[in-house]
């Protein structure tokens, strides 16, 4: 995993965890009440939510931004036929989550008759705020909001032949900053106010129709992609450097595109006890169109008077075709042999017109054209044979062989001139495992993968690697412990550098449910990754490439929950998670030198993230609940030796759950 990926979802995979709102106690009667030809349940919470930050108020905001105020943290209602023959319906199924101000919010619906349709809707919004690092001073922010809806319609979901139909829509808005570097190359950074506005719309219309053991599915949909962001300056500003002689007086700028991906997909099944098959085609016919037009008025670097207008124009397609078949055949119980043959060719091409108008100077023009093909052909062979009962082998071959094409073509004025690229690549691998279950609440399996790719198009692409995994599982009656060891090694050497990547993966989990008063969960994991690859970089007017790149992460995990009942009306439910990289264990970063003195502390990410919560919930009546939670989110980051995006935040609740 590249390390900037893994700094980025560090605090999104440490806040994924369960929040300690809404309530998970049961209220009510578990079996409803009959009303008329219907069983009704119901359940709803309301509460009040409070946070108290300490540190960055914006990266707590990016990585949790729960707020103050009242909510709706979640409700359920649920009718059900009690014959399954409603009038109308037989099943209505409604629940929501966060509705109120919550930066997370869900509901969905279910509603149905049976034998005659089933209809299906899932909305969410989600409040995104991004401070970003402090680079470009702070300059750079997004604060917008993201709504997704999906409905699904299908007529006759239970006969041989059923209809579908499907919108889904994803919009997001709000204001963002960003900055941009006027008028020349050494000129000056002015910061713009942008209006995000994305939208995309997809309309789904299918059939599948069911015969013996014969499944076909064919589904036609129509995906439309709007974007109509715009940035706007309207006052005179000296820019970040103020020294200078560069000031903006006017800046507009609009970046409108849309695009159309109408694709067919068609998919065929077979399933029997001996012989199953999936047959897919999917034919996707992408296009876009764009427009950039941009204006700017102002004094360049010299004093001189600027007046530029941009446009740049052009269309792209992208056709996308890909299939694969699957077969499975069990000739005995014993014995298991399946295959999967898939290819997949992308193609993207279009060109653009760049005119740039200078009052002072005249105008250009340069016509730019871009084609990229990419062909990728996939087969695997797996077998499964169980020699006995408690012990079961497997083995595989898979290969595949791609192909990317690239075309570049640029006219300017007179001239014209176009490079053509293409190259391959063939990855071998074997594979091989067992299955074992000595006794009969024990499960172990280990299985293990050797590659090779005779010309990876990356240095970092895979080259020669071997994997190899491990799993155990242990469950008998009220516990289940689980283990996992996975380590993952490639090496790729090129012309210009060696690449080197390690993995290892150590996890283990354990529940145990003395009974329904008292559970205890917990689990820990530990990824370590170093990776050491050459650099190329120009330093001082002249390239340099004997420089290294080494990077070092210790990844560690882990969690505990406790649960337990009090007199019968008191639920408790104790937590605590943590995520911490702790880097290479250096105390001093400059163990590794560089040319540049700013790469080396580079080479090490430590940081952590730490969540212990608390809930109590007193029951009291059957049908109501008193509940007051509590939870502490912490993250601190030590590379740098910077401590500007550190945070402490307090958040709590307390709220009523009651059915009725």
């Amino acid at each position: 995993m590249p390390k900037s990926i893994l700094f980025f979802l560090l605090p999104v995979l440490a806040s994924a965890q369960p929040t300690v709102a809404p309530t998970s106690e049961p209220v009510g009667s578990p079996r409803g009440e009959n009303v008329g030809g219907y069983n009704i349940l119901n359940s709803f919470e309301t509460g009040y939510r409070w946070r108290a930050v300490d540190g960055n108020l914006g990266k707590y905001r990016s990585d949790v931004n729960f707020g103050n105020g009242i909510r709706l943290l979640g409700s359920q209602f649920r009718v059900n036929s009690r014959e399954g023959q409603g009038r109308y319906f037989d099943e209505l199924l409604l629940s929501t989550q966060g509705i109120g101000a919550d930066p997370y919010q869900f509901a969905n619906l279910r509603l149905e008759k049976n034998r005659l349709y089933r209809y299906e809707m899932l909305w969410r919004q989600n409040e995104y705020f991004n401070p970003a690092l402090t680079v470009s001073f702070g300059q750079h922010r997004m604060d917008t909001s993201r709504t997704f809806q999906d409905h699904d319609f299908t007529l006759l979901p239970q006969s041989a032949i059923k209809f579908f139909v499907g919108y889904t829509r994803n919009s997001q808005s709000g204001p963002a900053l960003t900055t941009m570097q006027l008028f020349e190359s050494r000129g000056d950074e002015f910061v713009l106010f942008q209006d995000v506005q994305r939208r995309r719309n997809e309309f789904r219309l299918g059939t599948e129709v069911s015969l013996g053991a014969y499944k076909l599915n064919v589904l036609h949909t129509w995906d439309r992609f709007q974007e109509d962001s715009r940035v706007n300056f309207g006052s005179d500003t000296a820019g970040n450097n103020p020294t200078d002689a560069t000031t903006l007086r006017s800046f507009r700028g609009a970046e409108p595109y849309q695009g159309n991906s109408p694709y067919w997909r068609i998919v065929l099944f077979r399933n029997t006890k001996r012989f199953s098959m999936n047959a897919r085609y999917v034919n996707v016919s992408g296009n876009r169109d764009f427009l950039f037009d941009e204006t700017a008025t102002g004094t360049d670097r010299l004093g001189g008077a600027r007046n530029r207008q941009v446009l740049v124009a052009g269309s792209g397609r992208r056709p996308v075709v890909s299939g694969s078949l699957n077969l499975a055949l069990t000739p005995n119980d014993r014995l298991t042999v399946t295959n999967q043959t898939a290819f997949h060719n992308t193609r993207i091409d279009g060109d653009a017109t760049y005119r740039e108008l200078n009052n002072a100077v005249g105008s250009g023009s340069i016509r730019d054209f871009r084609f990229l093909g990419i062909r990728n052909i996939t087969n695997l062979s797996d077998v499964t044979y169980t020699v006995a009962k408690p012990l079961s082998l497997y083995g595989g071959y898979h290969f595949s062989d791609r192909r990317i094409i690239s075309v570049e073509g640029q006219t300017f004025s007179d001239f014209t001139d176009s490079l053509r690229y293409e190259q391959t690549n063939k990855v071998h691998s074997g594979l091989a495992g067992v299955r074992l279950r000595p006794v009969k609440p024990l499960t172990l399996q280990l299985d293990g993968e050797i590659g090779r790719a005779d010309r990876p198009f990356f240095t970092i692409s895979d080259r020669n690697y071997h994997a190899f995994n491990a799993r155990a599982r242990y469950r008998a009656r009220e516990l289940t412990v689980s283990a996992l060891a996975r380590t993952f090694y490639n090496t790729n050497s090129t012309s210009l550098f060696a690449h080197s990547a390690r993995s290892r993966q150590y996890s283990f989990d354990v529940s145990w449910s003395r009974s329904a008063a008292f559970g205890i969960d917990a689990g820990y994991s530990k990824l370590h990754l170093d990776t050491a690859t050459g650099l190329a970089y120009f330093a001082g007017g002249r390239l340099i490439d004997s420089d290294r790149s080494l990077y070092i992460s210790n990844l560690h995990s882990g969690h505990l929950g406790i649960r337990t009942a009090l007199w019968k009306r008191v639920d408790l439910y104790a937590g605590y998670s943590i995520v911490k990289d702790t880097g290479d264990g250096r105390p001093n970063l400059n163990a590794i030198t560089t040319v540049v003195p700013a790469f080396t502390i580079a080479q090490t990410f430590p940081v952590s993230f730490q969540s212990p919560q608390a809930r109590v919930s007193v029951r009291l009546r059957d049908n109501l609940r008193f509940n007051v939670g509590y939870q502490f989110y912490g993250y601190r980051e030590d590379f740098f030796q910077l401590t500007y995006q550190n945070y402490r935040a307090h958040t709590g609740y307390s709220s009523l759950l009651w059915s009725f």
